[in-house]
């Protein structure tokens, strides 16, 4: 299918959040990547694999053997793409606590350059750890929220992505969803903390929820609010395959978030 190219509102193409092949749940290795940014003309690239964690307690990411052989992938590209595309090597990552010694040696050892908060479960506070996707009612999401706020006060990340995943449940809006972005936004805006619009809901099609049909995320509802604020914002990719990298979803979702009149930025530092 041909792209609408006139689409498109960004002053810069950009994407901070690329996997590969390495997160085991992805297509596609570096240099695919990135020889499909450039034809796509995206100006920066960054890779943001599923940060892995020492011992590899987490599934569904690479593993703690594949940190530099991941790495070293990005840097070949950033070398050969060098003066014409930047090339980045990051990670998407969960707050988990007691690992700040580890993100601080990720970025003193250089293995990257930034990390997205990408918070794919919690705990409660009797230590219960629940995916964010299974949660027994929306009672948990201002529960989420509060790990997203701790991730950011850490500095270790540079922008939350899909900051709305949690209303991939299928409950419909109540009180404790008011309490949840009422809560994310009044830390993202004592920070002016930057924030992802995830493109990839998109391609996970309208779900239909409790309250009617929708996407999982971006949820509308939170956008709305961001929206009368001035915080910062960011498209991601979220791309699971190289021909997802600069793709119509990825147009969309700069269509909507004009429409929406939120603040967007293309860089991310």
């Amino acid at each position: 299918m041909e792209m609408n190219e006139e689409m498109n509102p960004a002053i810069k193409r950009v994407n901070y959040h690329t996997h590969t092949n390495y997160c085991k749940h992805a297509a596609g290795t570096a240099a695919e990547y990135a020889a499909q940014a450039r034809r796509r003309k995206v100006e920066i690239l960054g890779f943001s694999d599923h940060l892995p964690f020492p011992g590899n307690p987490y599934g569904y990411r690479m593993d703690m053997e594949d940190l530099e052989a991941y790495c070293r992938d990005v840097g070949k590209e950033r070398e050969r793409y060098q003066g014409q595309m930047e090339v980045f090597c990051g990670f998407e990552g969960e707050y988990v606590e007691g690992q700040e010694d580890y993100y601080e040696w990720l970025y003193k050892e250089n293995f990257c350059q930034y990390m997205l908060l990408g918070q794919h479960w919690f705990a409660d506070g009797k230590g219960q750890v629940w995916q964010t996707g299974g949660v027994p009612s929306t009672e948990y999401y201002p529960l989420y929220v509060d790990w997203l706020l701790k991730g950011m006060r850490t500095g270790f990340f540079r922008a939350i992505a899909h900051p709305d995943l949690i209303f991939m449940n299928s409950y419909a809006w109540d009180k404790y969803c008011e309490i949840a972005c009422d809560r994310l936004l009044e830390g993202c805006t004592a920070h002016n903390y930057l924030l992802e619009f995830n493109a990839n809901g998109y391609r996970r099609g309208i779900c239909r929820f409790e309250d009617g049909e929708r996407f999982q995320y971006p949820h509308r509802k939170l956008w709305e609010k961001i929206a009368r604020t001035s915080l910062p914002v960011i498209i991601g990719s979220d791309c699971h395959h190289p021909k997802q990298v600069y793709d119509e979803t990825v147009l969309d979702a700069y269509r909507e978030a004009e429409e929406l009149g939120l603040c967007l930025v293309t860089e991310l530092f």
